[in-house]
């Protein structure tokens, strides 16, 4: 695809951002035709700021009555660029923590499509990694971890990382209404996105922090980001390997599991009777509880190296792209 042809906009969710939003705007190059300033029921009025003092015309206000977190924000950019027919959305903060110049190399891999959606990587180059404070280094690898097994996107690290790019074709048929409005929508949108199949990339990007405070804490999120995790985990292997197809992989967890909760069951009760009586427990009985837990943790290894090489890698657009050019010349046939 040709992406000087491709209509590409800048969505802007603003909460807290009058004084750093006039300096992100000003660093959105001339391949942008739109820019969405939504301004969140911000209380600094960020959207009436920007609306006075900001002269590039490219600039819409899109206003929410009440606070809905990024997640809402975003979608409701979302709406009005699929409204106004535009094709690639790139979600870029406010706060002046992502360098709107790189908006091309988050467009590229959608408009050379290689992939539906974008997003930022500040841990690929491992030589920046020093300058993210040492906790959100944590914090991210430990989320990751989870979103990687939630997600079924093994192959994506940053989950909670919002600088992104989608293609407008995949956005339209997002469920806005169920994908989470506040932390957890970076890491939910890459749940549904995997419903859909569509193909996510990373960007490399480096890490910058200057003397904003993030409102996410970590150890006020993980066991809330946990619970989330489980549910998405949960319904994407029910989507994927019994509602949607099935293969040897969704006979492999349910046996892998059982067998290995049934030995370590049987392993638990015998040693915890051992302790009691003060009797060895048999070799043989041993073995009858170790058998079970070696092949059912076999059986899990195999479904998780299914569920790795099952990564979407054909991009969604594309194929309704296709699908809808077929579409128009079996019309144009039939009307002659």
């Amino acid at each position: 695809m040709d992406d000087m042809r491709l209509k590409i906009c800048v969505v802007i969710p603003c909460y807290k951002v009058r004084e750093r939003i006039l300096d992100v705007i000003g660093k959105i190059g001339p391949e942008v035709s739109r820019i969405f300033v939504v301004d969140d029921c911000c209380p600094e009025g960020t959207g009436v700021f920007v609306e006075h003092a900001c002269p590039d015309a490219r600039v819409r206000i899109i206003r929410s009555s009440v606070n809905q977190g990024v997640g809402g924000a975003v979608m409701a950019g979302y709406k009005a660029a699929i409204a106004e027919g535009l094709d690639i959305i790139v979600k870029v903060d406010g706060d002046g923590q992502m360098d709107p110049t790189l908006i091309p190399d988050f467009v590229a891999p959608i408009a050379a499509g290689e992939a539906d959606y974008t997003k930022g990587n500040r841990f690929f180059d491992l030589e920046q990694i020093h300058v993210m404070p040492k906790t959100r280094l944590l914090g991210n690898a430990l989320l990751s971890f989870m979103t990687k097994i939630s997600s079924g996107y093994w192959d994506l690290f940053d989950p909670t990382n919002g600088f992104t790019a989608i293609h407008v074709d995949v956005a339209r048929h997002l469920p806005f209404e169920k994908i989470s409005r506040r932390y957890f929508f970076e890491t939910d949108m890459l749940f549904h996105l995997n419903r859909l199949r569509a193909v996510v990339v990373d960007v490399p990007m480096d890490a910058k922090y200057g003397d904003e405070v993030s409102n996410l804490k970590v150890p006020n999120i993980i066991g809330e980001f946990m619970a989330k995790h489980m549910r998405n985990f949960a319904k994407r292997i029910f989507y994927n390997y019994y509602l949607r197809d099935m293969s040897l992989a969704s006979i492999e967890l349910p046996i892998g599991i059982l067998m290995f909760l049934a030995g370590a069951i049987f392993g638990l009760v015998h040693w915890m009777n051992s302790l009691r009586t003060g009797i060895l427990t048999p070799p043989g009985t041993v073995m009858f509880s170790a058998l079970p837990v070696i092949i059912g943790t076999q059986f899990i290894l195999a479904f998780i190296g299914h569920d790795i090489s099952s990564i979407p890698k054909n991009p969604i657009h594309l194929r309704r792209k296709r699908l809808n050019s077929i579409k128009f010349k079996y019309i144009q046939k039939d009307s002659r």
